[in-house]
């Protein structure tokens, strides 16, 4: 028997078909509980990054001491809350319906959103009021585990991977609809309206955490009034588990002893962390990177990075789809693998070559003409001048070659392609190694490496980059991509469904 059906062309959020029970109102109750899963994981990264344009502009109105060193534990303390999280609300969902630990991460999350846009209320240290409610939002997205426990229990094998990639492509409509929505309710402006009564001012920076509050709000009734438990077989029939509480008709399976390949485990978690640790480095490393090879101005480099993240998150979608009938008709650890090598590539597009270096910001200092201040960086209105290029503090910037925008544009390109597949494939391979029995402490502790990626990446690139420059940075991402391959291919025959493992299904 074939672990997956080669006639399964599953279009993105549309029940899969099933030969036996595609009718059976516990089938279509199934799926309806999937599509409140995919709905929250949306509302998971649109809470991520709804907020995150504005951060830095709302930080320092608030509280005028912080600075870019705590801009940094902000956008950390969001992955430090979900690491935390994670692993509690997976062990609580092996246990109690997931209703529960859903329904109260949510509404942590929501109460997070709404701290956060009083942030500005209190006297003094605003800056730590805003570190509080980022890091509680972070908490609030620990759901993330329970959701992938919940999608992996609720699917079978050939079911897993086309719903897996659903869900991704879900969470990618989020983080591009998120900025999108911060810079729609831009218009509001600095100052907006204050609702007297509440106490609350409405403007560019709050109201879009108060629209992600609502979101959260409608996220909690669905989970109330729609999500059912479901757990189903590698066949797709209905099992007892721990939190199944239907009185209905359901297959009992006897207590699988079979015990978890925990070697196989590991380095799914390993090579989960690599996949997360060089998409926080990419999206981290992106905005300096352009400022200082292309002279472009804050402005520019938000305005265009803006335009190509939201270009690659598009392209993500697409991906996610092509990886639905790439992985049927080759697997999924040979998709994983092709993604690496893609990944490998974009970064090695990245590397400085040629005789053409950076426009150094130090040049424009030499001349004490306004014309050629002008000439070297934008006016600001106060007649100041912003300056561009590369900062002279940064040494290799004198000796390293420039990258070129089309090795910028062609970089993007690539890793926006092999993201997404490592990405949905790494943890679609996990939810088949850990078989059916319950999930969540183990996709919480996925979800903690993932986070805890995202929060030593930044780290890691913001002090490399800046002493070595992008040479050293992106060699060393590669060598990270060259060990991710040889772990994979070391691993190669234990990375395999638990059924396969234990001889129930060949592959």
């Amino acid at each position: 028997m074939s672990l997956i059906d080669p006639d399964d062309t599953t279009p993105l959020l549309r029940d899969d078909a099933s030969s036996d029970d595609s009718q059976d109102e516990d089938y279509k109750s199934r799926w309806r509980s999937i599509r409140v899963m995919y709905f929250t994981m949306f509302l998971s990264s649109v809470g991520f990054t709804i907020v995150i344009t504005s951060l830095w502009p709302y930080l320092q109105k608030v509280d005028g001491s912080a600075d870019a060193s705590f801009l940094g534990w902000m956008v950390a303390a969001y992955s430090l809350g979900q690491m935390v999280a994670s692993p509690l609300f997976g062990l609580w969902s092996n246990h109690r319906p997931r209703r529960e630990s859903l329904v109260c991460s949510i509404f942590i999350n929501l109460a997070a959103n709404i701290y956060y846009a009083y942030a500005y209320l209190p006297k003094t240290n605003n800056k730590y009021h805003m570190l509080m409610s980022r890091a509680f939002v972070g908490f609030g997205a620990g759901n993330v585990a329970v959701v992938r426990s919940y999608v992996a229990g609720a699917t079978s094998l050939k079911e897993r991977t086309g719903a897996m990639a659903n869900m991704s492509a879900c969470q990618a409509l989020g983080f591009i609809l998120g900025p999108a929505l911060q810079a729609c309710l831009s218009f509001i402006g600095e100052n907006g309206v204050t609702v007297k009564f509440l106490d609350l001012q409405l403007n560019m920076y709050t109201t879009p955490a108060l629209l992600a509050a609502a979101f959260g709000l409608v996220n909690i009734l669905l989970v109330l009034l729609v999500l059912k438990e479901h757990c189903v077989n590698e066949d797709g029939k209905h099992i007892r588990s721990i939190n199944y509480t239907s009185e209905e008709r359901v297959d009992v399976l006897d207590e699988c002893v079979e015990t978890i390949d925990q070697v196989a485990v590991l380095t799914s978690n390993v090579l989960f962390f690599i996949v997360m640790f060089i998409f926080a480095v990419f999206e981290t490393i992106a905005t300096p990177l352009s400022m200082d090879m292309f002279a472009w101005t804050r402005k520019e480099a938000v305005l265009y990075n803006g335009i190509i993240m939201v270009g690659i998150g598009f392209q993500s979608i697409l991906v996610f789809l092509v990886v639905k009938a790439a992985a049927l008709k080759f697997g999924d650890r040979p998709v994983l693998l092709a993604g690496f090598f893609i990944i490998f590539c974009g970064f090695i597009i990245l590397l400085p070559w040629g005789n053409h270096f950076p426009k150094i910001q130090w040049a424009a200092l030499k001349n004490n003409s306004l014309a050629s201040h002008v000439s070297e960086g934008t006016l600001f209105s106060n007649g100041t001048v912003e300056p561009t290029g590369c900062p002279y503090e940064q040494t290799w910037c004198q000796y390293t070659p420039a990258i070129y925008l089309a090795q910028y544009i062609s970089s993007d390109f690539l890793i926006g392609v092999g993201y997404p597949a490592c990405n949905v494939m790494s943890y679609t391979l996990y939810s088949k190694i850990l078989g059916p029995k319950p999930q969540g402490v183990y996709m919480g502790w996925l979800t903690a490496s993932g986070s805890g990626a995202r929060t030593l990446g930044p780290v890691f690139v913001s002090h490399i980059y800046t002493l070595l420059g992008p040479r050293w940075a992106f060699s060393l991402i590669c060598g990270m991509v060259v060990v991710a391959v040889i772990l994979l291919i070391s691993a190669y025959h234990r990375l395999i469904a638990f059924s396969v493992r234990h001889g129930r299904i060949v592959e």
